[in-house]
C-alpha cells in the first residue's frame, strides 16, 4: 500500500513514522515551510512507546509528483480543511481513498460532498502528542490508537489491508464495523477535554482535583451524547462512563491539543470543535448550554498574536 501523510503535524508524523518503522511505503505531502524544516531537522519521535528517527523521508509539495497513491492519511487541523480539497481531489482522481483523522464530525459531510462517498473512510485517533520547535513529535502518554472503518461497502477491502499492515506497526489499531459511532464517541470525549482544558487553562490533573470542574467534563460529554442521538447515533451512559474513566487515567500534566495551541499562541480549532457541535445542534433545535459557554470563553483566543 502506498500511503501519503497529508500534513506532517504531530498525528500524521507519528503514525507515518510508525508505518515506516514496520516497512511500509510512506511519503509526506506538506507545505514548503514544513518541507524546509524536515530537510533541515529530519523527522523524529520521542515517545514513551519508543523513540525513532526517520532518515531521509520522502517529501512532496505538489500533487502531480505523487505517483499511485492508495491511501491518504489526512491529519490537518480543522481550519485547514478547505485548503486541502484541491490536492485531495487530485489524489482521489488517481484512485486514492482518504482517511481523515481530524477531531470533530462536520468534516465528514464536507469531504464526502467534495470527493464522493466512496472516497472517504471513517477514522479517528487517540494520542497525546505535539511538535516541538524542531518539528519533532513529543508523545507523552501510553495512548497511541488509530481506529478506522468503512463508511461505504466498497471500502471493505482497503480497510482490511490497512488493518493488516497496521497490526505490524508500533501503535494500537482497530478496524471498526461501526466507525461513525466511534467517531461520535471521540467527539464527545475531545469536545469535553479540549473545551474545559482550554477555557480554564487547566491540565487534566487539575480538573480531576476539583469535583465541580470534573463534573463539567461529564456534563459536556452528556450534551454531545444527546446530540449524537439526534443524528441517529446511540451513545449510552456506559459509553460516557468509559470516556470519563479514560479521562481519569491520563497523566496529571496531560492536556488537549487545543490547550497546547492556546499556550503556544497558535490558531485554535474552537470553530471546528465546539462551533461545529453548536451548528449541528441548531439544525435539530437542541440547546447545548455547557458547550455554548465553553465556545464563548475560548473564542477570544481563536486567533492570537504570537
Amino acid at each position: 500500500m502506498n500511503i501519503v501523510i497529508f500534513g506532517a503535524g504531530a498525528l500524521g508524523t507519528y503514525f507515518g513514522a510508525r508505518w515506516i518503522e514496520s516497512g511500509e511505503n510512506v511519503t509526506f505531502f506538506v507545505r514548503e515551510g514544513r518541507k524546509s524544516q524536515i530537510e533541515k531537522e529530519g523527522l523524529g519521535i520521542t515517545s514513551v512507546k519508543g523513540n525513532t528517527e526517520i532518515e531521509k523521508p520522502i517529501i512532496f509539495t505538489k500533487p502531480e509528483d505523487v505517483k499511485d497513491p492508495d491511501l491518504i492519511l489526512l491529519g490537518v487541523k480543522g481550519y485547514h480543511l478547505e485548503g486541502t480539497l484541491p490536492a485531495l481531489k487530485a489524489f482521489v482522481a488517481k484512485g486514492a481513498k482518504v482517511l481523515p483523522i481530524l477531531n470533530g464530525i462536520e468534516h465528514l459531510s464536507i469531504l464526502r460532498d467534495e470527493l464522493g462517498e466512496e472516497a472517504v473512510l471513517g477514522g479517528l485517533s487517540y494520542i497525546i502528542a505535539t511538535l516541538d520547535d524542531q518539528g519533532h513529535v513529543q508523545h507523552t502518554s501510553d495512548l497511541h490508537e488509530l481506529i478506522y472503518g468503512p463508511l461505504h461497502p466498497s471500502q471493505q477491502e482497503i480497510c482490511q489491508e490497512l488493518n493488516q499492515i497496521s497490526e505490524k506497526a508500533n501503535f494500537n489499531c482497530f478496524l471498526s464495523t461501526a466507525i461513525e459511532e466511534e467517531m461520535w464517541k471521540k467527539y464527545m470525549f475531545i469536545s469535553a477535554m479540549s473545551g474545559v482544558t482550554t477555557a480554564g487553562d487547566f491540565h487534566t490533573g487539575t480538573i480531576r482535583d476539583v469535583p465541580e470542574t470534573f463534573e463539567l467534563v461529564q456534563k459536556v460529554m452528556n450534551e454531545i451524547g444527546t446530540l449524537a442521538y439526534k443524528y441517529d447515533v446511540h451513545i449510552n451512559q456506559e459509553d460516557v462512563k468509559r470516556r470519563m474513566d479514560q479521562f481519569n487515567t491520563l497523566p496529571y500534566e496531560a492536556t488537549s491539543s487545543m490547550h497546547q495551541d492556546k499556550r503556544k499562541k497558535n490558531k485554535l480549532e474552537v470553530e471546528h470543535l465546539q462551533g461545529g457541535a453548536l451548528r449541528l445542534a441548531e439544525r435539530v433545535q437542541l440547546p447545548l448550554p455547557y458547550t455554548d459557554t465553553l465556545y464563548r470563553l475560548i473564542k477570544p483566543y481563536e486567533t492570537q498574536e504570537s
